[in-house]
């Protein structure tokens, strides 16, 4: 069944998912448990929560008390199915409302509702329809408590769900970071009228204010003055427009500024105030922008008058008049810029058309306490942000004919800040904005592209044994090389485009199709094989001097970094030289001094009181974390520090996974007393950090490793690798002290860097508070 074709709509660029089958838009609907709906004056955004088995990759310590036999693996791999749940919201057009709902029906198996909760202006027209083709009485919910809902959960659930709207600017969407404590704040619903409600908790909210003057008055003179009847026509014609040509200006009554009152001659005295003197005809285009301006500057003195008189400095813009339309969003950030002299944002933000949607849903789940897990947007499943600019879109808005989508994914753990962020509200985990760093941007694509074939054949060896390994794998491709081009033309698409990202989306497209963990039986043999050699390593070191033990470690931690499979430089190493193995890594480190290199700093702190936790986020499997991480916290042990190693909870490229790192540490303790005894005194903790990523961002945390850290009087973080402490967290400021190292293996980066490949980075920060107190 085709949901519609692109030809009346003329075949535009722009218009991809138009040609989407209708199993790729009501994804796994078989398995949907619960409906809403929100129904507007044009467009139906429909939400629904289903049940997604997939397959994990798990692995379980083989029983090593039987005597072993040479070549016995340490542990097996077993993929399994799991079942999660996941949140479905699509949006299109009301014109396709009834072949929606017949393919609802027709494939809707196993759902356990009879209910679907309903919210917007066309609920109520669309109610028997609904009731008919879906036999679900349609419940209707209040709109604006829907709305609130909706906003608090994409605020706290989509880290880069708010954005500044810049039309000048290299980048027109700048992303925001959302703060974890996302309370209080100012919404401007702009409908057909204004709402201004202040939101200061989850159902804590009241309408302050608001204003009859809203899009319905855009739309109503705009229709009276241009005979133009649409809506997004107006807006068309407003971009065009010249506002200078009707609006009367300052210096149109002054000749000039008017200085003593600090007018500039720009600004505008009078809307519409040329047609009240002047004979000539005024064209549409130049009536709709005055008209325009004349709409949003007064919203937005309104906003600031109550973001003033209520103290708020967070300022949301959303309904129908926004809908991500360029020209409201410029004149609104305009206007807002102007009252409150730069000291208020207008922000906007990504979903805002599936606000209302979501807060339906999540009414009718109550019983499930959907607000009680952290979510995370599956980039697989979502069509992003697209960009309505016009100078892109001639057809304005042709893409509103598509069918947009969101997925949402519930993570298993509850995800919180790291405690010892110095600023929360401050912090980027990105290193490099993409979206404004035109070169960077390029280079990456590239690289991202130029490694799929890699990812591709890793993946199909994965599972050699599995019938459409390779189909699946090639779906693979097609999706993650789509995914890339759409992010070549909108970069925006996802919030800030950033390598963290360009790294997951391909983990969530290597999820979609079944290939949880394509580096499992490569993690295993390294992991195998660097076992044999930690008691020579760990002796050898002992042997040392002071002196010499703490850089033979520091060495040994950033030879073991080099082994990632991520890096394109090492991976075709070990590809072709299998023999490739920890002195020669050692060999291929910058001497020093280093790129970054705070070394001399780091041995003077060590002659000093001992930590009393430390908190190390460990990286690659193999070499990396038994004989580079090991031996360091080992020593770190001695010396009468705590430990908590932190490690990812699902997989990533060759980055050791929580449940690997709990057997590789049990062998370890078994060889090795010093380890054996931390474990048994719970000086040494294993912890899972929440992530699937070979990045990290602190501020979505697992929050029971938050817990520990607090417990324990963590005084210093380590933070290790490319992925996690140059991508990520180079500049993240800690409230104590820190340790970020890392090999650089990309030739691009370390050249950017002021280095070359395997240049060394070793950033030992301290924060001036620390400082003070030790001076």
């Amino acid at each position: 069944m085709a949901l519609s074709s692109g030809a009346d709509r003329g075949s535009h660029s722009m218009d991809k998912s138009i040609t989407l089958p209708p199993d790729e838009i009501f994804r796994n609907l078989e398995n949907a448990k619960r409906f809403a709906i929100d129904i507007g004056g044009s467009l139906t955004k429909l939400a629904y929560y289903s049940t997604v088995q997939h397959k994990v990759a798990k692995v379980r310590s083989f029983d090593h008390s039987a005597k072993e036999t040479e070549g016995d693996p340490l542990y097996e791999i077993s993929v399994q199915e799991e079942i999660t749940a996941r949140l479905h919201f699509i949006k299109f057009e009301n014109a396709y409302i009834e072949t929606c709902l017949d393919f609802i029906k027709d494939h809707l198996v196993n759902t356990e509702t009879k209910v679907i909760k309903a919210t917007g202006g066309g609920a109520h027209k669309f109610k028997d329809l609904i009731e008919k083709k879906l036999k679900l009485k349609v419940d209707k919910e209040d709109e604006m408590t829907c709305l609130i809902k909706g906003c608090n959960f994409v605020l706290k659930n989509i880290p880069h769900e708010a954005f500044v709207y810049a039309k000048h600017a290299d980048s027109e969407f700048r992303f925001q970071n959302t703060h974890p404590d996302i309370f209080p704040y100012l919404l401007i619903n702009i409908g057909s009228g204004v709402s201004i409600v202040k939101v200061e908790a989850e159902d804590k909210f009241e309408r302050i204010g608001g204003s009859s003057i809203g899009g319905g008055t855009f739309w109503g003179l705009g229709a009276l003055l241009t005979k133009t009847k649409r809506f997004d026509e107006l807006l068309q014609l407003a971009s065009k427009g010249q506002h200078t040509n009707v609006d009367m200006l300052v210096k149109d009554i002054y000749g000039g500024a008017y200085g003593s009152l600090g007018l500039t001659g720009d600004l505008i005295a009078s809307s519409f105030g040329k047609s009240a003197t002047t004979d000539k005809e005024f064209s549409k285009e130049d009536m709709a922008k005055s008209l325009l301006h004349m709409i949003s500057n007064d919203i937005g003195q309104l906003a600031c008058l109550y973001a003033k008189l209520h103290n708020l400095t967070r300022v949301y813009f959303g309904g129908f008049f926004i809908r991500g339309h360029p020209v409201t969003m410029h004149t609104i950030t305009y206007s807002i810029n102007f009252f409150t002299k730069g000291e208020v944002q207008a922000l906007f933000l990504r979903h805002e058309g599936y606000l209302g949607a979501i807060g339906a849903f999540l009414k009718g789940a109550e019983e499930d306490n959907p607000n009680q897990y952290s979510w995370g947007e599956n980039y697989a499943g979502s069509s992003g942000l697209m960009s309505v600019s016009p100078e892109l879109n001639p057809v304005q808005r042709a893409r509103s004919g598509t069918f947009d989508m969101l997925e949402m994914d519930r993570l298993e753990r509850q995800l919180v800040n790291l405690p010892l962020l110095q600023d929360p509200t401050s912090y980027i985990p990105d290193t490099v904005d993409l979206t404004e760093d035109v070169l960077a941007r390029e280079y990456w694509l590239y690289c991202f592209e130029e490694a799929l074939d890699g990812v591709v054949k890793r993946a199909i060896a994965s599972q050699k044994d599995q019938p459409k390994a390779v189909e699946r794998a090639e779906k693979f491709r097609q999706k993650y090389r789509h995914k890339l081009q759409t992010l070549r033309h909108q970069p925006f698409a996802y919030g800030s485009l950033t390598v963290r990202s360009l790294l997951d989306t391909r983990e969530h497209c290597l999820n979609e199709f079944n290939f949880p963990d394509p580096y499992s039986k490569i993690k295993q043999k390294e992991n195998d094989m660097a076992l044999k050699y930690y008691l020579k390593v760990v002796k050898s070191v002992e042997e040392l001097s002071w002196e010499q033990r703490q850089f033979t470690l520091v060495k040994g931690l950033l030879a073991g970094n080099v082994f990632d499979w991520g890096a394109k430089a090492v991976s075709d190493v070990l590809e072709s030289d299998p023999e490739f193995g920890f002195e020669q890594a050692k060999l291929q480190l910058q001497e020093r001094p280093w790129l970054v290199d705070a070394y001399n700093q780091w041995i003077e702190r060590l002659k000093g009181p001992p930590h009393k936790c430390a908190l190390f986020f460990v990286d690659n499997s193999g070499i990396d974390i038994i004989l580079g991480v090991f031996p360091f916290i080992r020593e770190l042990l001695i010396r009468g520090t705590e430990v908590v190693l932190a490690s990812n909870s699902g997989p990533a490229l060759n980055d050791v996974t929580n449940s690997e790192l709990q057997i590789l540490t049990e062998r370890i303790a078994a060889m090795d007393p010093v380890i054996h005894t931390a474990l048994k005194e719970d000086r040494l903790a294993l912890v899972q950090n929440g992530s699937s990523s070979p990045c990290l961002d602190l501020s979505r945390l697992d929050k029971v490793l938050a817990t520990v850290v607090r417990e324990r009087g963590t005084d210093l973080v380590i933070i290790e690798g490319m992925g996690r402490a140059i991508h990520t967290n180079y500049y993240a400021m800690l409230s104590c002290e820190s340790l970020k190292l890392a090999v650089i293996k990309n030739s691009w980066l370390a050249e950017r860097l002021g280095g070359k490949i395997f240049s060394v980075v070793f950033k030992y920060e301290v924060p001036s508070n620390i400082r003070e107190i030790k001076s």
